[in-house]
């Protein structure tokens, strides 16, 4: 090895532990505001891998993430303003010990959530596949995360693309308290590489040298096309699993003790090194870069305890991308054509994927087949497999990796069939995709595209039939659209694929053959706007998706009873337009709700709730509600039937409320 190679690596590891041990002493005076996980004893590891990496490659990481950072080339001054909270921390103050980012060299966010970074380096290598970067992803994760869902989903998508990826399982015998050797059937990690044909190592953690060889053969390797790598580094940390806790209730003292004599570092200083290139002799050089270090880390702990607190005021900030223009539109013609819901969202999708070729879409049999209910029929052969990407059956998988393309540059689209399928993916869009721009204070970008089916109909039964929207809708960094008629799918979805936000796109499936005008050219429907479907004088009512089709059919009956309805369809649940629903109120004095999900903590709750709130003084009546049952979705019709609002039940809610 060159000494010059080998003072880097040294150099990188004494940041590392005199950075980690600075912090341990700065959580002991109380400026370490919450967690702080060090990597004391672990820092052969990253300094071994990103010694290989460019400011291209990018890394993802986990909870235990300083080293990482560090190697990759984050100053301890940031390191450190972090964890102290200051507006000069890499998150800016957003993050803390877990939340490391620092997009600008590569350094993609640690989670505290266990496993995400094994599929968002999956997602980064797919970015790099599809744009034909010589570029790599590398995961770090404990041995913990190796017993997780996502590494089983994470190496076999690795696998079958060919991405280039590397995952690294620092295996440092405990996953939070729980010894490995108990918790993994294979305790071997590294061999288990073979059953996703992959290749697999099983190293010396603390063995820096080794490290550095194999990772560089398999960056080199991935580069090359070659595909992935899963390397375990067998090692071991020295300190606790967290600052200021127990740490002798799960292992002995004379353990830890017997692993600091492996120490990586001292494992290096006592080998029989050449003079180096200077002429010095290393353990000379050694020194220097000792005391080098010292000072720094020394003058990064001044700059951080003397960099400012955040300003309050930015709390909120870097929630949601700012909005995008909308384009100018074309002059319609006299006659805009007639088209499906399904046709208008298909003619959007394709007319994107044109412009935009780092658009993909992953899901199960939207390639060739053209998807279950034909969203991508004949795109597959427009843009090919790379573009168009049929998925295994691993929704967590495959809705992590659109969080990690998403960051580095690509534009997924997740095509999950129901609704009820993308539930086995929660926690990577409320933990990951919703959070990531505001964890990273807007450095990092999420336009992905999560689209789906809901609503109850055709005896799918309950896995089938769900709607969500609610839920998602409390979940800030989120945009939940539902469009009801096909100028408005299509406007919306080019809407989606044309900011930097992530969007939940749910489609009822009981309307995509509804057909209505779709205006040529484009054109986009903004956000947060409402359409008044028909204007009315006596009763505002409220609905989304088929609802709003069903009211449509008892208008005409109702107007010819005297009762004039006007009925507001938001399209997006998040944001809500609740403007124009106040001022359709202030004109009719009246408003029902209805809703198809069930009403409890409802879509249709929160509507009540900021009209009595913004709007009480124009009511004539109480807010009325007509919601589904509190009830799983049965399968046979007569059962099926009454789980939703019905048309003569609609009709009856609003004579009900015109007599009050």
């Amino acid at each position: 090895m060159k000494p010059e190679t080998l003072l880097g690596l040294y150099r990188t590891m004494q940041i590392i532990r005199q950075t980690e041990e600075e912090l341990a002493r700065c959580h002991q005076r109380g400026l370490v505001l919450g967690a702080c996980h060090t990597y004391v004893g672990e820092e052969a590891i990253a300094s071994g891998v990103c010694a290989h990496l460019t400011e291209h490659d990018v890394v993802f990481s986990t909870h235990r993430g300083h080293g990482h950072a560090l190697a990759k080339g984050a100053h301890p001054r940031e390191l450190m303003a972090e964890l102290f909270g200051r507006e000069t921390g890499l998150s800016r103050g957003r993050g803390g010990s877990m939340h490391l980012f620092s997009p600008e060299i590569g350094m993609m966010g640690t989670s505290g959530i266990v496993g995400p970074c094994i599929l968002q380096a999956c997602g980064g290598g797919y970015s790099f596949k599809l744009m034909k970067l010589p570029h790599v992803a590398v995961a770090f994760f404990g041995d913990g995360a190796s017993n997780n869902g996502a590494f089983h989903e994470g190496l076999n998508m690795a696998s079958i693309w060919k991405l280039p990826v590397l995952f690294v399982c620092e295996n440092n015998q405990f996953a939070t308290e729980i010894p490995n050797a108990y918790a993994a059937g294979n305790p071997s990690v590294g061999s288990r590489g073979a059953t996703y044909g992959i290749p697999g190592f099983e190293l010396d953690g603390n063995d820096v040298l080794e490290i550095h060889r194999v990772a560089g053969e398999a960056i080199a390797r991935a580069r090359a096309g070659g595909g992935p790598t899963l390397i375990e580094c067998k090692t071991y940390r020295t300190r606790a699993h967290a600052e200021g806790m127990g740490d002798f209730t799960y292992r002995t003292r004379e353990d830890v003790e017997e692993w600091k004599k492996r120490c990586p570092i001292g494992r290096v200083r006592s080998g029989e090194w050449e003079v180096g290139s200077d002429g010095k002799p290393v353990a000379e050089q050694f020194d220097a870069i000792d005391r080098d270090i010292q000072t720094m880390v020394k003058e990064s702990r001044e700059y951080a305890e003397t960099s400012p607190w955040p300003d309050p005021n930015t709390a909120t900030n870097h929630v949601y991308s700012p909005s995008p223009s909308l384009p100018t539109p074309r002059s319609p013609l006299p006659t805009p054509p007639i088209k499906t819901f399904s046709q208008a969202t298909h003619e959007a999708l394709s007319e994107e994927m044109a412009k935009n070729p780092r658009i993909f879409v992953m899901g199960e049999g939207i390639g060739v087949r053209g998807g279950n209910f034909k969203t991508t029929d004949g795109l597959f052969q427009k843009y090919g497999a790379e573009r168009l990407c049929d998925t295994p059956i691993c929704e967590r998988g495959f809705v992590g990796l659109a969080c990690g393309a998403a960051m580095t540059g690509t534009r997924p689209i997740i095509d999950f069939m129901f609704a009820d399928f993308v539930m086995d993916s929660v926690g990577e869009i409320v933990n990951q995709i919703a959070k990531m721009q505001y964890m990273s204070s807007g450095r990092l970008k999420m336009p992905v595209l999560l689209r789906g089916c809901i609503g109850i109909g055709h005896s799918a039964a309950t896995h089938h039939s769900g709607s969500y929207y609610a839920m998602y809708a409390q979940v800030p960094g989120l945009r939940v659209v539902v469009p009801s008629t096909p100028a408005d799918a299509k406007g919306l979805l080019k809407r989606a694929l044309n900011c930097d936000d992530p969007v939940l796109f749910l489609e009822h499936r009981e309307i995509l053959q509804v057909k209505g005008p779709v205006p040529d050219g484009e054109y986009e429907i903004e956000f947060g706007k409402a359409s008044v479907v028909r204007e009315g004088r006596d009763v505002t009512v409220v609905a989304l998706a088929r609802m709003v089709h069903l009211t449509l059919g008892v208008c005409d009956e109702l107007e010819r009873e005297g009762i004039s309805v006007e009925i507001v369809d938001p399209r997006t649940v998040s944001p809500l337009d609740t403007e124009t629903i106040l001022q359709s109120v202030a004109k009719t004095g009246r408003l029902l709700i209805v809703d198809e999900p069930p009403a409890p903590c409802g879509f249709a709750a929160e509507i009540a709730a900021r009209i009595v709130a913004e709007g009480f003084d124009s009511l004539d009546a109480p807010i009325r509600r007509l919601t589904g049952a509190f009830c799983p979705t049965p399968y046979s019709p007569p059962l099926e039937a009454v789980m939703v609002p019905q048309p003569k039940q609609i009709a009856d809610a609003i004579r009900q409320l015109i007599a009050e």
